[in-house]
């Protein structure tokens, strides 16, 4: 037997799915990669969002998108912008899952509301001295601000993707009797995990963006539900379903395909039957650049849709469903704007994106090889999990 014939064997031994960790350990795994990345990538964000407060202050009842390196999350500034600097600004306000910035109040949860005591509003001359003034003079916690009530779903969202692509992946895999890397199985379950994913959690979204906008007690929200369905039926609960689906699918099964390619490159050359967190990591950040530039259009018109739908809302202005569909928000943007409006923020996003990613299946990937190398051994089972 030959040197790469015994490295394909290795690659393809019976331990490399996810048949020998539990369905458990699996929401365990991707969990804790959901944790782990947030607390590095939505530091990232808040200073992004800081900056550009900065330039722009927020005006209140103006909406802007919020990630924690999961999920994008629509969030509503609730008090007027200061354009003041270096000065003491009383009736500043804080609650659960404030995102702070010069000025500007904003909320991603409808929790109580308080009065603080003054702060500094400072200018920031950059991204590195935007975390050493917001560290120093907030507080190293008001870089992860905002971040718990945004967990509450993207942690579900993150699991049910996550343990979705590895079983779809292992089913088509054992169905056709793929033995190795197959770009049709992969992309085919890494887009059916993101619809299943996108279409549990559409609902909680719009729910949550309800009460933010409207400022609804968790009560409220049920007869505001309600009503939504008698108006416009079940469906209602999956407005703006086809925009996200429209970017998250053709990114996820493309990613997952990347990832998948780079990953058994890299275990072949190395005749290792799990990837060590530097596999991981590169083939997360390369396959997740990729995926993100070819999608940008989508993920632009996801956005400008989702901010429309929110300050009509806030509005109560009714919606005209035309006005909202996926190909009239890009002939729009590309009579007004013209053909490059379709790719703006092409370089924050793959900045954003490309350290999620990473970290994010980094981080599952060790938890798998955590659970599989302890159950080996628990069972006495001979087979090498390195």
């Amino acid at each position: 037997m030959t040197g790469n014939e015994e490295r394909d064997q290795v690659v393809s031994r019976p331990c490399f799915d996810t048949t020998s960790i539990t369905p458990k350990q699996q929401i365990i795994s991707s969990c804790s990669g959901a944790l782990v990345t947030s607390f590095f990538v939505t530091p990232l964000d808040v200073v992004k969002i800081r900056l550009q407060s900065q330039q722009k202050p927020l005006a209140k009842g103006q909406f802007f998108i919020y990630s924690n390196g999961l999920m994008d999350h629509l969030c509503l500034c609730v008090s007027e912008a200061v354009h003041a600097i270096e000065k003491e600004k009383p009736g500043w306000h804080e609650h659960q899952g404030e995102i702070r910035f010069s000025g500007t109040s904003v909320c991603t949860d409808c929790s109580k509301i308080r009065l603080i005591e003054p702060v500094h509003v400072v200018k920031f001359g950059g991204t590195a001295d935007a975390f050493v003034k917001i560290a120093r003079h907030e507080g190293v916690q008001a870089l992860w601000s905002g971040l718990p009530p945004t967990l509450v779903m993207a942690v579900p969202a993150t699991m049910i993707y996550f343990t979705s692509y590895d079983n779809l992946r292992d089913l088509f895999y054992r169905c056709f009797g793929v033995q190795s890397y197959n770009l049709a199985l992969v992309m085919s379950a890494g887009a059916l995990a993101r619809v299943i994913a996108v279409t549990v959690i559409s609902p909680l979204e719009l729910v949550r963006t309800k009460m933010q906008s409207e400022q609804l007690s968790y009560k409220e929200i049920g007869a505001a539900i309600r009503k939504s369905v008698s108006n416009g039926g079940i469906l209602s609960l999956w407005r703006g379903l086809s925009p996200t689906l429209l970017r998250d699918v053709p990114f996820s099964a493309i990613y997952w395909s990347g990832y998948e390619y780079l990953k058994s490159v890299f275990l072949r050359s190395s005749a290792c039957k799990d990837p060590s967190l530097a596999m991981s990591f590169t083939a997360g950040a390369v396959s997740g650049s990729v995926a993100a530039v070819i999608t940008v259009p989508f993920d632009v018109v996801k956005t400008h849709r989702q901010i429309e739908l929110g300050q009509r809302e806030l509005a109560h202005v009714a919606t005209n469903p035309n006005e909202m569909k996926t190909s009239h928000l890009i002939r729009r943007l590309y009579t007004e704007k013209g053909f490059r409006s379709l790719f703006a923020g092409i370089v924050p996003r793959i900045v954003k994106v490309a350290p999620a990613c990473a970290i994010m299946i980094s981080s599952y990937e060790f938890g798998k090889h955590f659970f599989r190398t302890r159950n080996a051994r628990l069972a006495g089972d001979p087979c090498d999990c390195t």
